[in-house]
Parts: structure tokens; C-alpha cells; sequence
């Protein structure tokens, strides 16, 4: 089983992180058949990135901006038979790599999401919702145990086989995040896709796959919550307008009704020890399950002026800048 590590990157202010990301992924063991830095339209990025970094194939993402377009481009550039997503400012444990490909040993199998804990650049942030560390692009509380089935993996650590792509494109533009808009859900309406048509296979949780995302300061602030909830909302609305509402919001019902209110009712208990920190998470908690739904209504009413079109069909569009002659049956794997 070969592999390829898909590495999306779009501004300079991450390079460190990025060559602290492409080495991580060099260092396991057994290593990665290839790794590709895909950079997002951004040509001082790219120029660094192809004399810096080595040990990679430096790519310009062939479609339109945004992490949709970027993880197509290395999907279509990838030769491995699994194809692993990681984030530009995510590091990973040794043992990471090999603790994915492990859940592939079950055919079954169509992809795995690794753990991932967060890189705190300040203070820890013991006021910040564990079941909310998804905004930070973590693990969250309400997770399952490892092994579990799962709706989607969260992306800035996940494996997918090539079959995924092979059977149902790629991931849709429309929905991931574009540069600096905190949207997303790609991999969640690509996980979906390929289910809804392969009802006998599924996604996994694999915890031993450990990665650390960096959180700066910056993220944890009101402003980033909010606009994170409110994009999640947005994204979620554009999910369930492909999918449908049972599928597309599946796990946030259960995350709604189960893990919010347990870690909300934990919370108060802490208030006589902690009353700053618990007000604080607490007021979070209920905050970001309402701008959320602000976020989702908007999006639908939005939505229905302007539908998304799938991305079924994104790998047989030409890339942008082509001149419309070259026309791709499926993920075609280079010569070589």
C-alpha cells in the first residue's frame, strides 16, 4: 500500500509551520511514498516553498482558490494508493503515519482521522469548551472511542483511499475555507457522498495517530469564536443543501443534545472552585450552539437563490487557467 502525504498551504505567515508540518511527515517510519505541498495561489509562497523545502513536490493548486481547490490539486497529482491530509500548521507524532495505515488492514475501511490535541503558542486555555475544540480544528469532547465509526474524519488529519476519489470526485468548492474565511465541511460532504453510495463501508477514529495544531492567541478570542460558529452554520447549511438535513447534520444533533449539555452540566459543578472560568465556558457553550444556528438559517435562506452544485463531478472540470482541451475521466495518477 503506498501512501501520499497532501500538505495545502497559502500564506507565508505559516511557513515555519509548514516546514515543521512537511518534516514531521518525512520522519515516519516507515516514511510516506511522496509528500506534496500544494500552494494556493500565491506565488512568493511557492517560489520559497520550492527552494526551501526538501524531500517534496511543490505544486500550484490548478483550480480555483481555497482549500477545496488545493487538496484537488494533490489529489490529482498523488500516486499513492492512500492519500493522507495534513494541515500547513499541524506537526505530527512518530507512529502517526503507521497508525492510520493500520485501519486500512479492513477493506472496509475507506478512511481514518487521526487524533489531534492542540499546539497552544500561549497559555493554555482552561476556560475554552473542550466539546467546542473543533473551532480550533482539534478533537473535541463527544468524540468516540478509537476504532469507532465516524461520520467524517476532521481534515488536518485524515487518510483516504484513492477509491474515494476514484468513485465520487472530489471535494466541492463552495465550502471550504478560502484563504482566511474561517468556512468548512468539505471532507464532510465528501465522507457523505461516498457512503450515501457505499452503505457497507465507513470512516474510523484512530487515536493512536496523534497530531498537534497550532493555536495562536489570535484564536481565542470572542471574534474568532463567533465567526467560526457563524461560518460552521453556514457551512453546514451548504452540507445539508447537497446531502440532505439527516445525513448533513447528523453529528451535530447528537453533539447538541448529548456532549454540549454534559459538559455544560460539568461546568456548573466547577462554579464554587472556579467561577471566572466556569462563567466564561459556560456563556460560550450556549453562545456558540445559538450563532450556530444563526449561521445554518442564513445559509439555508441563502442557499435557496443560489444552490451549490456537487462536487461529483469536480475532478472532470478543466483546472483553472486550461484552455479547455484536456478533460479528465477520474483521478488519473501521473506516469511515473
Amino acid at each position: 500500500m503506498t501512501t501520499t502525504v497532501v500538505i495545502c498551504a497559502y500564506t507565508l505567515e505559516r511557513f515555519e509551520a509548514l516546514t515543521e508540518a512537511v518534516a514531521s511527515s518525512l520522519r515516519q517510519s516507515p516514511p510516506p511514498d511522496e509528500v506534496l505541498v500544494v500552494i494556493d495561489h500565491n506565488d512568493e509562497l511557492r517560489s520559497r516553498a520550492s527552494a526551501e523545502l526538501t524531500g517534496v513536490r511543490v505544486l500550484e493548486n490548478r483550480y480555483e482558490k481555497g482549500l477545496s481547490g488545493a487538496r484537488n490539486t494533490g489529489v490529482r497529482e498523488a500516486r499513492g494508493d492512500v492519500i493522507v491530509f495534513l494541515d500547513d500548521d499541524a506537526r505530527v507524532e512518530p507512529g502517526w503515519l503507521a497508525a492510520l495505515l493500520g485501519a486500512f488492514a479492513d477493506d472496509a475501511v475507506a478512511g481514518a482521522g487521526g487524533w489531534i490535541l492542540p499546539d497552544w503558542q500561549g497559555r493554555s486555555a482552561a476556560w475554552f469548551p473542550a466539546t467546542y475544540y473543533w473551532i480550533i480544528g482539534c478533537s473535541y469532547d463527544g468524540l468516540p472511542e478509537s476504532g469507532a465509526a465516524v461520520r467524517n474524519p476532521i481534515g488536518a488529519s485524515m487518510a483516504l483511499r484513492r477509491r474515494v476519489f476514484d468513485e465520487v470526485g472530489g471535494f466541492t468548492s463552495g465550502i471550504g475555507r478560502v484563504g482566511k474565511v474561517p468556512l468548512g465541511c468539505e471532507e464532510t460532504e465528501l465522507c457523505i457522498r461516498y457512503t450515501t453510495k457505499h452503505s457497507d463501508e465507513r470512516f474510523v477514529l484512530v487515536r493512536e495517530a496523534v497530531a498537534y495544531h497550532l493555536v495562536p492567541p489570535s484564536r481565542l478570542t470572542w471574534s474568532y469564536f463567533r465567526a467560526r460558529c457563524y461560518a460552521e452554520g453556514l457551512s453546514k447549511a451548504a452540507v445539508s443543501s447537497l446531502v440532505g438535513s439527516e445525513a448533513g447534520l447528523s453529528s451535530e444533533r447528537a453533539h447538541l443534545t448529548r456532549a454540549i449539555p454534559a459538559e455544560l452540566l460539568a461546568t456548573i459543578a466547577m462554579v464554587p472552585r472556579r467561577p471566572k472560568t466556569a462563567a466564561v465556558r459556560a456563556t460560550l457553550l450556549v453562545a456558540g450552539a445559538l450563532v450556530a444556528a444563526v449561521g445554518l438559517l442564513r445559509g439555508r435562506i441563502a442557499l435557496r437563490r443560489t444552490p451549490l452544485r456537487s462536487g461529483a463531478n469536480v475532478l472532470l472540470d478543466e483546472p483553472e487557467g486550461g484552455d479547455g482541451g484536456e478533460q479528465l475521466p477520474s483521478v488519473t495518477r501521473p506516469a511515473g
